[in-house]
């Protein structure tokens, strides 16, 4: 019984294809698990993230056509609650662009619409005109998109219904109204959300995914494992949908800050910081990026990786995840600048140790996006430039 007494090169008795099989089942279904959970939560933290925007869209809705029905006595009122969710539905930060965006959409359509009636009357072929007309006068007049479905819906609903119900231009325009200035009421009023709030929605994945990388960056310096800086490089590539939904939060900020009396307050303190914060950290991150692919082109050419260096990248990535704390919490980000510099510093310590090429252009780098930060945290980039001199060495 050969078979039966056949064991493997360590000694113990070889794993069986059915057991080979059953693990490997069990590997798949533990991944299926992992990914069907992780894509819930997902879903709950979508949820949670457009929680208040629900709220803020069923009180608008129900409290225009209140307005509209109630108080003006427009007797059906559909488009006053269509555009109250429509405000509400744009970008946080464009809503009171929308209302006026709404407003003369409207406007022009029903300019348009009667003007163009009385001269030609109604059929199919003045439709098309009418339609054509307004929407290039939109088109004129703001160019923007909303304006240009607004003007050109109202036209249609001008031709085609005006014949049949009497002064609907007056109800058209008063809804517009009524639904447009209900949304800023409920969400600078009734129902604001927190701009700061908003903002550390916002800016955490992509701050978050900028120490990922930059600590992925230090401990590849430090083993010279290229495969693993080349993975934070493809990572990091990734940042366009996170820095867009920073950039956008900002101008949300700036606006919840401005029209809520409750945030007044804010403009300038915390929010004011966090919002004029968008474009340097853009900056640091396009410049990280450049760090990030020298440092696989260093690792790669076997150029010399001297001890400060990785710490170096290890500095400059603790300096965003303080930056982001200090942020998050409302304070002055008096540790992050000093963080910040204390990578210069230890940058200065590799570069003086000897360094390639390309780790000449990693130490570069890392000054150029301390700097970076060091103007997000609301220095001015001659002081900011000024400290990184005097932290690197006077160089």
């Amino acid at each position: 019984m050969v078979a039966a007494g056949r064991r493997g090169a360590d000694g113990g008795v070889p794993a069986r294809a059915g057991d080979t099989a059953h693990g490997g089942l069990a590997d798949t279904v533990a991944r299926l698990r992992d990914r069907a959970l992780a894509t819930v939560r997902e879903r709950f933290r979508r949820v949670r993230a457009v929680g208040g925007l629900a709220l803020q869209a069923g009180l608008a809705a129900a409290l225009s056509w209140f307005v509209a029905h109630e108080l003006l006595h427009v007797s059906q009122p559909v488009f006053a609650p269509i555009s109250a969710v429509s405000t509400i539905a744009a970008s946080v930060g464009q809503r009171l662009r929308r209302t006026v965006e709404l407003i003369l959409g409207v406007t022009v359509g029903v300019l348009i619409g009667d003007l163009l009636l009385l001269v030609i009357g109604t059929g199919w072929w003045q439709l098309a005109l009418i339609v054509v007309l307004a929407i290039v006068v939109a088109l004129f007049l703001a160019g923007s998109a909303a304006v240009v479905i607004q003007a050109g819906a109202t036209a249609v609903l001008i031709a085609t219904l005006s014949p049949s119900i009497r002064d609907l231009e007056v109800p058209r325009f008063v809804d517009a109204l009524v639904g447009g200035g209900v949304a800023l009421l409920v969400t600078a009023v009734l129902l604001p959300l927190n701009p700061l709030r908003v903002l550390n929605r916002a800016a955490r994945p992509a701050l978050d995914l900028l120490v990922a990388q930059l600590d992925a960056t230090a401990d590849a310096l430090a083993e010279r494992d290229a495969a693993r800086a080349r993975t934070a490089r493809s990572a990091l590539r990734q940042n366009k949908g996170p820095l867009k939904a920073f950039v956008e939060a900002t101008q949300g900020a700036r606006e919840a800050s401005t029209l809520s009396p409750v945030h007044w307050h804010q403009r300038r303190g915390p929010v004011g910081r966090y919002a004029q914060a968008a474009e340097p950290i853009d900056r640091a991150m396009r410049n990280s990026g450049t760090l990030i692919r020298r440092s696989v082109t260093l690792i790669e050419d076997r150029e010399p990786v001297p001890e400060p260096l990785p710490r170096a990248v290890a500095d400059l990535a603790e300096a965003v995840r303080l930056l982001k704390r200090q942020f998050a919490a409302g304070e002055q980000p008096d540790r992050a600048r000093k963080q910040a510099l204390l990578a210069v510093e230890t940058a200065g310590h590799a570069y003086r140790e000897g360094v390639g090429f390309s780790g000449a252009v990693v130490v570069a780098q890392v000054r150029t996006t301390v700097s970076d930060l060091l103007v997000a945290t609301g220095l001015s980039q001659e002081n900011a430039n000024r400290l990184v001199r005097r932290s690197f060495g006077g160089l």
